[in-house]
């Protein structure tokens, strides 16, 4: 299982961190490792003191692909969570400074937190869906899979095109506005639609 995340995904996003606006998907990989499930903690790294959650509509592969057509590419997911793509914002700049690749502040463990997935097939639209997440209590980012610069079938044939698919890999669709920091003691709650799907501590 790999996990593919799509960076700069919404226009705001890309606005409240100063970077242009893509042309097409900008990827970068997770190891199988980053993976944190069934809301356990996540534990601040002591290599970073800046810790940023970034929430997103994560999609469930469903079969081997390469090559996809886009106008078939729904047919390669079948089922949606959320995720939050932990990032080590302060080594993200420094490396970004020096045209160095993401990874050491992407990739690292525990730093893709997944939900638990729900059939795409409950929901009518999937560009339609409101998503939510609360720092404290507090609403900190609120997104809209209708503002997505790249759809869901675009990422899938895009990233097809390099890498092979395969049943069970996740896909990190990006992340609206709202980023920030967090600290020890914070808790993370996210909604999809009317379904709180995340709800853990920082420590």
């Amino acid at each position: 299982m790999k996990i593919i995340a799509i960076g700069r995904n919404y226009a705001a996003h890309a606005a409240e961190l100063n970077n242009a606006i893509p042309t097409k998907p900008i990827i970068f990989l997770k190891p199988d490792t980053a993976v944190l499930k069934d809301n356990k903690p996540f534990y601040l790294p002591d290599f970073s003191n800046d810790i940023h959650y970034e929430l997103e509509v994560v999609l469930k592969i469903c079969k081997e692909g390469k090559h996809i057509a886009e106008k078939f590419a729904s047919n390669y997911y079948d089922e949606i969570g959320l995720g939050v793509d932990f990032t080590a914002r302060d080594i993200q700049a420094e490396h970004k400074e020096k045209g160095l690749p993401w990874e050491l502040a992407k990739a690292f463990d525990n730093s893709a937190v997944v939900s638990n997935f729900i059939p795409k097939n409950e929901y009518a639209n999937m560009y339609d869906l409101k998503f939510e997440m609360q720092k404290n209590g507090e609403t900190k980012q609120l997104g809209h899979t209708a503002n997505l610069l790249f759809s869901f079938e675009k990422i899938i044939a895009f990233v097809s095109q390099y890498i092979t698919l395969k049943k069970g890999d996740l896909i990190f669709t990006g992340t609206p506005e709202g980023v920030g920091q967090v600290n020890k003691g914070d808790q993370l709650e996210a909604w999809l639609e009317d379904k709180q799907l995340l709800n853990f501590e920082i420590k």
